[in-house]
C-alpha cells in the first residue's frame, strides 16, 4: 500500500482576527500548517504528502515548502470554494495512481494530532477501505429543533418576524425543544485523518456529483451515502487532536505546544 497524506488548507476565515487563515498562524515557532505536515513527514508509513491551499494563499505555501524541504511533499494543489471542492481536487491530483493507493485526508487547522492516531489510521486501512477517527463523547448530546408550534400557527407560519412582533424585541430567541436524547454511549466526535482506498473515495465522489442535492461537511459522510455497503471502520483519536475555531483553541494550542518542547 502507498499512504498519500492530504493535508487539506484551504481554508480562507479569519474568525480568529488577524489578516490571515488560521493555518498559517503562528504556532510555537511554526505555523499551524508545517505543524501537521511534520507529523506527517516523521511518521514512517507515510510515503508521500500534498497539501491543498486556497490558490489565494499557494504562493505563501510555496514559500513555506521551500523554507522546509519536506522530503515527502510531493505537490500544492489548488482547493475550491467548499471544502469537498477541495477533496475533490485532491483525488482528481492522484486519480492515475494505483489503485493500492490510499488516501489520508487531514485539516490542516487540527495541528496536534499525533504519530499514534496516525498508526492506528494506518493499521486499520489494512482491513478496512474506509477509516475514521474519533472519540467519545463525554457530554450528554441532545437534538434538538425550534417548536414555533408552541406559539400558534400564525407564528410558525411568520416565522422569527412574527415573533419579534409578537413579543415585541428582536432580542428574542428562539426556543428550542429537545426532540431526541441518543444513548451517549454511542455518540462520537469526529476527527481527521479520514483514510480511504483510491477507488473508493474516487468512486463515492463520482457518484455524489450525479446528485444535484449534494452537500457534505467530512469525506466519511459522502461514503456513507454513495457507497452504503461500505462499512466505516473507527479508531480511537485523542483530546489533543482538536481542530482550532476559535482563539482560546489557538491559546490553548499555544500552551500544549511549548509543553511538549520543555
Amino acid at each position: 500500500m502507498h499512504n498519500i497524506a492530504v493535508i487539506l488548507a484551504g481554508g480562507t476565515g479569519t474568525r480568529m482576527g488577524g489578516t490571515m487563515p488560521k493555518q498559517f498562524m503562528p504556532l510555537g515557532g511554526r505555523t499551524v500548517v508545517e505543524h501537521s505536515i511534520d507529523t506527517f513527514e516523521r511518521h514512517p508509513a507515510i510515503d508521500e504528502i500534498a497539501v491543498v491551499v486556497h490558490p489565494a494563499w499557494r504562493q505563501q505555501m510555496e514559500t513555506i515548502v521551500a523554507g522546509r524541504r519536506w522530503s515527502k511533499l510531493s505537490m500544492v494543489i489548488d482547493g475550491g470554494q467548499e471544502r469537498y471542492l477541495s477533496t475533490l481536487n485532491a483525488i482528481m491530483a492522484f486519480i492515475d495512481r494505483d489503485d493500492e493507493s490510499n488516501l489520508l485526508f487531514h485539516d490542516a487547522a487540527r495541528p496536534l494530532v499525533s504519530e499514534g492516531v496516525i498508526t492506528r489510521v494506518v493499521s486499520a486501512l489494512r482491513h478496512c477501505e474506509a477509516v475514521g477517527v474519533a472519540v467519545p463523547c463525554t457530554d450528554t448530546i441532545w437534538e434538538v429543533h425550534p417548536d414555533m408550534a408552541m406559539f400558534g400557527q400564525e407564528s410558525a407560519d411568520g416565522g422569527s418576524d412574527a415573533l419579534t412582533e409578537r413579543f415585541g424585541s428582536r432580542d428574542f430567541e428562539m426556543p428550542r425543544i429537545v426532540a431526541r436524547i441518543p444513548e451517549r454511549r454511542l455518540m462520537w466526535q469526529a476527527q481527521t485523518p479520514q483514510a480511504f482506498r483510491l477507488p473508493l473515495i474516487r468512486d463515492a465522489y463520482q457518484r455524489a456529483l450525479q446528485d444535484p442535492q449534494f452537500a457534505a461537511t467530512d469525506d466519511c459522510s459522502v461514503v456513507r451515502r454513495y457507497m452504503p455497503g461500505t462499512r466505516i471502520c473507527v479508531v480511537e483519536g485523542e483530546t489533543a487532536n482538536f481542530k482550532l475555531t476559535t482563539a482560546d483553541d489557538m491559546r490553548r494550542a499555544e500552551i500544549m505546544t511549548s509543553d511538549t518542547t520543555r
